[in-house]
């Protein structure tokens, strides 16, 4: 018997086949736009600042949608988006840049990191807000 709060394993089986796909969309950008050891990750960079802005978006708009399928939400949220963006691409790529020598490169790029995903979140949020304006509320959601 299902424990009251565990989601159905549709949300399970979203959650992983988001992630797998968000991975491989990760690593093949990654091979596409492969970064030069001892410049700027910006490959990383910018993967991540998108997958801010497409989140943040989506979330706005599923806000006026509140009937969307948990298993839909949970797989692009947490499964491709989760696994799409990364947290440990952006430590690592710091870290790689301190070791080769690049003090201020690297801690300019954790700022760069934090400061553009966070602009990038806030115009995601503005997308969603013209989008879910745009489709109107979903069925049975309150205006």
């Amino acid at each position: 018997m299902k424990p009251a709060g565990t989601p159905a394993g549709r949300a399970w089986l979203a959650v992983a086949a988001g992630g797998l796909l968000g991975t491989e969309l990760r690593y093949g950008l990654g091979l596409v736009f492969p970064d030069v050891p001892g410049s700027v990750p910006w490959a990383t960079l910018w993967i991540n600042i998108g997958g801010s802005f497409v989140l943040a978006a989506l979330t706005t708009i599923w806000m006026s949608r509140p009937h969307t399928a948990f298993w839909l939400r949970a797989g692009l949220g947490p499964g491709l988006l989760g696994s799409f963006t990364t947290f440990s691409a952006v430590v690592f790529s710091a870290d790689q840049l301190a070791r080769a020598g690049e003090h201020l490169v690297s801690v300019a790029y954790l700022v760069l990191s934090l400061l553009l995903g966070l602009a990038a979140a806030g115009l995601g949020w503005r997308f969603g807000k013209v989008v879910a304006g745009v489709i109107g509320p979903g069925a049975g959601s309150t205006p």
